[in-house]
């Protein structure tokens, strides 16, 4: 199987660059700005060393589209989004000038002013360092967080509700430790169901970054936060993102957040506002 050659409006201005200056060659990357390789400067196309090319045509459409990321598939260029029954809405992969982020009816799933999806993620490992144990990863999206956890746990469940989300994240080079690390394991599930298969105390860690609470109020209440109570080893930790500890949407819901939380058991529950979260402790 090929490695995905993937390409944003980043890239594309980069080539189009190179063109209008005469060069015959461009370093570039070809996945997202993981990696960087040597391409061809063509009359027609841009070629890459493994011999796949793209037209500048359609490095004119990437450079274009702004929001968008394309992958470059046998029959063409295809932009990587998809429609989800389950929420109505479309997904997408929006590039930014390091890991992409997801796009759900247009609004960025990392936060990405003033900081970037790497940035966000590496915000919420810290919370709970050290990532050690088992550690579940209650909802996956592009799986960040799962596998930046895998390089120190010593296995990680994430989950991911969303079918649509699933595929975006198999076509995102940034992604693709979900799908080829053994520490790994993706569930495709409601976390609400998946959790109650876990025996007690079966993770150290657990990371919970559910949509905002107007989308999934069900990942806030108070009978999930018992199941992640039980789930959770004694002196086991919880990082639960809320979203910015001074927004107005926040400061509404987070007193029945913190009431929640400590009627289900958890205690020493403390903002963490670098995060835009908060941390619980299993003491009991």
């Amino acid at each position: 199987m090929s490695k995905l050659l993937v390409l944003s409006h980043y890239q594309a201005a980069q080539l189009l660059e190179a063109r209008r200056l005469g060069q015959s060659t461009a370093i570039i990357s070809p996945d997202l700005n993981l990696s960087h390789t040597k391409a061809d400067i063509g009359a027609q196309a841009v070629s890459f060393p493994d011999g796949r090319a793209v037209s500048w045509e359609a490095i004119e459409e990437i450079a274009s589209s702004p929001n968008a990321c394309f992958v470059l598939r046998e029959d063409g260029l295809q932009r990587i989004q998809a429609f989800s029954p389950l929420t109505n809405r479309l997904c997408s992969l929006m590039p930014t000038a390091q890991a992409p982020t997801l796009l759900i009816g247009g609004f960025p799933m990392h936060r990405i002013k003033d900081t970037d999806p790497t940035q966000d993620t590496l915000s919420k490992i810290r919370t709970l360092k050290p990532i050690v144990g088992r550690v579940l990863d209650t909802t996956m999206g592009l799986g960040y967080t799962a596998i930046e956890a895998g390089k120190t746990a010593a296995a990680v469940v994430t989950v991911e509700l969303d079918p649509a989300v699933a595929e975006i994240a198999r076509l995102n080079p940034w992604s693709q430790g979900l799908f080829n690390s053994p520490k790994i394991s993706v569930i495709t599930g409601d976390s609400r169901e998946v959790i109650l298969d876990f025996p007690e105390g079966t993770f150290s860690r657990i990371f919970h970054d559910p949509p905002n609470f107007s989308l999934a109020g069900e990942l806030y209440s108070g009978t999930f936060y018992r199941e992640l109570f039980r789930v959770l080893s004694h002196r086991g930790r919880l990082f639960h993102y809320v979203g910015s500890l001074e927004s107005a949407s926040s400061r509404r819901i987070l007193p029945g957040v913190i009431r929640r939380l400590e009627e289900a058991g958890f205690r020493q529950v403390r903002p963490r506002p670098e995060a835009f979260g908060l941390v619980a402790e299993k003491t009991g």
